[in-house]
This record gives structure tokens, C-alpha cells and sequence, in this order.
């Protein structure tokens, strides 16, 4: 009996220990998730407000562009869209040209000497000189049209999906297609479009933080909160959203406003 008890007894010891030891790995295994998921949240990144200059109310930006210290903007509506040249310190419109009445103008950007405007859903891209504002060819795409930057080589648009397009700017060929992706899953409603420093910057439709992607992989790298900016409650209407990103690679610039928003605000990220 001593020699059964001494056995049975060893045998609980050894089977609480394991019990223990797999609660602890599996706790480790718990904790070791947890920094990774913790690891891979994106940042949130704030702002320190830099300058205000005055804008257009009545302008409903669709895409912003800033050069050399110039400002360029595309606004939309149909009847009421144009491509404008203005003074980015006193908001004066000193050069601008109405779009087709039938026309939705949407993002604009500048690549070389030559200023390429979006359509919403005419499927069609407008080509103008960059002095001049001269339209001087168009170019076609299927589906929507809503925001548009560069790399430098190719143009990169957005539709309101999650999937942004490379565009070949001489062919109008797609060359690349990247599914922009957060770790909760794809991240859609892409609108103006922006390229800063080797990173998309894209606004979301209605939310008030810009996407920080990866031209490489679509990942998602961080947010800028912008909510605090020109919060929503002041807005005249809920369609006032946050629309409109530029920066002035000359001057280490960035710039931002909304549609029918009365300002524009230059800005600087902080963590």
C-alpha cells in the first residue's frame, strides 16, 4: 500500500505540474500575441497648426495641389466644377477654368508640365498646361474618378474603393493595382490623394483622419488625426468633410482644407 500511495502520489505531482507549465506557456503564448497585435496597431499621429490662409467657401474641393509656393485646386458639382490657379496667402482665384457642365470634377495633380484632373463618372481625365491652364489632351479609365497624385512616374488614382491604381501618364495604362489593408481588413471609401515623403497620404470619405499606406505594399502605416482641425459640429453641412492634401516638396510644406471649408491650413505632424 505505502508503494501504491508513494506511486499514485508521484503521478498527481507530475500531472499538476504539467497543468501548470501549460497554463504558463500558454499565458506566455497569450501575452507574446498581444505585444505582436500591439505592435501592429498603426500609430496615431496629431498636428501642430503652423498657418491659416483664407479659401474659397464655395469651393468644393475635390483635390489640392501646391507648387513652388503656388496653389492649384480642382473643386467639384456638376455645372459648378473648375480647375483653379490661386494665391495660396491671400485665397485670391487668379486663374481658373470651368469644367463642361456635365462634368464632376474631382482630385488633381501635377506631374512635369502638365496638370491631370479626374471626372467622377464620365470616365474621363482632363490633361491642361500647368502655365497656362490650356486643356491640352484627355485620357480614359473605367470606373469612378476621385482622387489623384504621383510618384513621380506614374499617376495614382483612387475610385472610393480600397484598391488604388498606378497609371502609366503617356499610355493611360494600369501598371499596378495595390489593396490598401489595415490589420482590421481592406480600407475603402480612398479619396484625395497626396505622396509625402515615400508614403501615400489618402482621406477617408466622412472621417476625419488621414491614411498614411505604403506605395509598396497597401499596408497601412498610421492615421493623422485631423478631427480637432476644423471639428465637424462647426461645418455648415455634413458634406463639408475634410477634402484636400498638399504638399510643397520646395519648402517641407504640408497643407490641408475641406470641401466649402473657409480656410486653409498648413500644418505639421507631431507624435
Amino acid at each position: 500500500m505505502d508503494g501504491w500511495s508513494t506511486k499514485s502520489g508521484f503521478v498527481r505531482w507530475r500531472a499538476c505540474w504539467i497543468a501548470v507549465l501549460a497554463i504558463v506557456a500558454v499565458s506566455l503564448m497569450g501575452l507574446a500575441i498581444a505585444a505582436q497585435l500591439k505592435k501592429s496597431e498603426p500609430t496615431v499621429a496629431s498636428f501642430r497648426l503652423v498657418a491659416e490662409y483664407p479659401h474659397d467657401p464655395n469651393a468644393f474641393t475635390q483635390g489640392l495641389v501646391v507648387v513652388g509656393g503656388q496653389m492649384y485646386e480642382g473643386t467639384g458639382k456638376k455645372g459648378e466644377s473648375t480647375l483653379r490657379k490661386v494665391n495660396l496667402k491671400t485665397g485670391k482665384v487668379e486663374l481658373f477654368v470651368p469644367l463642361d457642365p456635365s462634368y464632376f470634377g474631382e482630385g488633381i495633380t501635377i506631374l512635369e508640365d502638365r496638370i491631370y484632373q479626374l471626372t467622377w463618372q464620365n470616365r474621363i481625365g482632363l490633361v491642361y498646361d500647368a502655365k497656362t491652364l490650356e486643356r491640352v489632351s484627355t485620357f480614359r479609365y473605367a470606373g469612378e474618378g476621385w482622387g489623384l497624385t504621383h510618384d513621380g512616374k506614374r499617376l495614382i488614382m483612387s475610385d472610393g474603393s480600397a484598391t488604388l491604381r498606378f497609371i502609366d501618364p503617356k499610355t493611360s495604362a494600369v501598371v499596378k493595382r495595390l489593396r490598401v489593408r489595415g490589420p482590421q481588413g481592406p480600407i475603402d471609401k480612398l479619396n484625395e490623394l497626396e505622396y509625402v515623403k515615400g508614403e501615400i497620404l489618402a482621406n477617408i470619405w466622412y472621417l476625419d483622419h488621414i491614411a498614411r499606406i505604403s506605395p509598396e505594399t497597401g499596408e497601412l502605416l498610421g492615421w493623422i488625426d485631423l478631427s480637432t482641425l476644423y471639428p465637424a459640429p462647426l461645418r455648415p453641412s455634413k458634406e463639408d468633410v475634410l477634402n484636400g492634401i498638399a504638399y510643397d516638396e520646395s519648402s517641407d510644406r504640408l497643407f490641408v482644407t475641406g470641401k466649402n471649408w473657409p480656410k486653409i491650413y498648413e500644418i505639421e505632424l507631431t507624435k
